[in-house]
């Protein structure tokens, strides 16, 4: 049966495109543990992106790399040779054909390009002004419009069935795999075999691996056609292979869920993925807000949730100065993903469903808005320093190590600015007079580090 919709751009499978920024994000996410249901995630909040990744299963939290694989398991040697025989073993175990094993796993061998990048990290922590620039670039946002009017029949059905607004799922699109142009460059079975057999999260990847085995046995696709991420996300939104398992739809009714190259299919499933995550119909996922003078910073947190009567009684309003809508019972949080310097956002239940698909609010954020900007609405209200300043990873590790010094106990010494990191800042800002946003950036670590010099601190780790 011919397929009822194709992608505008052709299957890119050269391995350059596997090198894009959206696989470098996902390089950090895999190695973090989630609470969303289905995701894979980043930590929330202001936190080590650089682009967003794909919708995935929770990953365990990484073992200590070893220094460097042997040459015989990166040439597929004995050790990986073996390693297969015993996957092999469980796949059949699970009904899975020996015409699919043989066919899947031909010229399979461990890739380094894929343990290079799940054990790279960036130099720089991300801003949201450098996260945000790229997600919603004005090109981004010129061609979901364009994608929104050419699918608007298909999405606009998908709508009255599902209540997921059209420029929502566009919006996913866009962020995921820049409307199709990026789904990766890897051999999915190749890139999960290497994962699986890796010491870190084998686990997590060899459910993975026996997973998309199931779907190339199910006749889904090919083999070779099968291609994605260096870990593994596939199609049009980046499904892991559990997700697609789990959510993803034969919207065509032609027998095979085709999530790489059929729209229909595609946008079916992310739409179901998202009901089932629990999006609600009757709210958008949140809006740009303007704070009064004197505002309260500390309130400014995902674990803070109020009424939006409660919100608009302490002066809370719509950037543009109107006053906040207000539905009873409706409750949001208020969000500075840049500090008290930058746009300010209240965010509401559905919010809090994309960070289900990913848990970033720099991911949620730029998928809102850019939805938002594909229905027609105008760049952010208000003038804003949006050059980057960030910090390096290192650094961050320093801040925390002089916070946790100096008595603010931000946990961990990880280089990830989670809750306890901004909840120490918050306390930290407090002490010293400075507005309390929870905001990490290097003219707070140079105070830091002035405040812990007088105590005879130097920062070491």
């Amino acid at each position: 049966m011919s397929r009822s919709v194709s992608v505008l751009s052709p299957l890119r499978a050269d391995r350059a495109k596997s090198e894009s920024r959206r696989d470098v994000h996902l390089a950090r996410e895999a190695a973090l543990n989630s609470k969303g249901r289905g995701v894979a995630v980043l930590a929330a909040g202001l936190v080590l992106l650089t682009l967003p990744a794909c919708a995935q299963a929770p990953v365990p939290p990484p073992k200590p790399a070893p220094a460097a694989a042997t040459s015989a398991d990166e040439a597929g040697g004995p050790a990986f040779s073996a390693w297969l025989r015993a996957l092999k073993a469980e796949a059949r175990q699970r009904g899975i054909s020996e015409a699919t094993l043989a066919r899947a796993f031909r010229d399979v061998a461990p890739n380094p390009r894929v343990l290079e990048l799940d054990r790279r990290q960036p130099e720089f922590t991300s801003t949201f002004w450098g996260y945000y620039d790229r997600a919603v670039s004005p090109d981004r946002v010129r061609d979901g419009r364009a994608m929104l009017a050419r699918h608007r029949a298909l999405l606009d059905d998908l709508y009255r069935r599902t209540g997921i607004p059209p420029q929502v799922i566009v919006a996913f699109w866009g962020v995921e795999t820049n409307y199709g142009r990026n789904l990766g460059g890897f051999n999915v079975i190749e890139a999960l075999a290497t994962l699986a057999h890796d010491a870190r999260r084998g686990a997590f990847f060899r459910e993975q691996l026996l997973t998309a085995l199931a779907i190339l046995d199910q006749g889904h696709i090919a083999p070779e056609t099968m291609v994605g991420s260096w870990a593994g996300a596939m199609g049009q939104m980046q499904f892991m292979p559990t997700t697609f398992r789990d959510h993803a739809v034969d919207g065509d009714g032609d027998g095979r869920k085709d999530i790489w190259t059929d729209l229909k299919d595609a946008f079916e499933s992310a739409a179901g993925f998202l009901t089932d995550l629990g999006w609600r119909a009757d709210q958008t996922w949140g809006r740009q807000v303007r704070l009064p003078p004197g505002f309260d910073l500390t309130q400014s947190d995902l674990d803070v949730r109020k009424p939006l009567t409660d919100w608009a009684a302490l002066g809370v309003a719509r950037a543009d100065g109107q006053a906040l809508p207000v539905v009873p019972g409706m409750t949001a949080s208020l969000l500075l993903p840049a500090g008290h310097e930058g746009p300010a956002f209240l965010v509401y239940d559905n919010f809090r469903v994309i960070m289900r698909w990913n848990n970033s609010s720099l991911y949620a954020l730029a998928v809102g808005r850019l939805a938002d900007r594909i229905a027609g609405d105008g760049s952010l209200v208000g003038v804003f320093d949006r050059a980057p300043d960030p910090l390096r990873y290192s650094e961050l590790r320093t801040l925390q190590h002089l916070l946790n010094h100096l008595g603010f106990e931000a946990g961990p010494v990880d280089g990830l600015a989670g809750p306890s990191t901004r909840s120490a800042i918050r306390r930290f800002q407090a002490t010293q007079g400075l507005p309390a946003d929870g905001h990490a950036d290097p003219a707070l670590l140079r105070h830091v580090q002035r405040l812990a010099a007088g105590q005879g601190s130097d920062g070491g780790l």
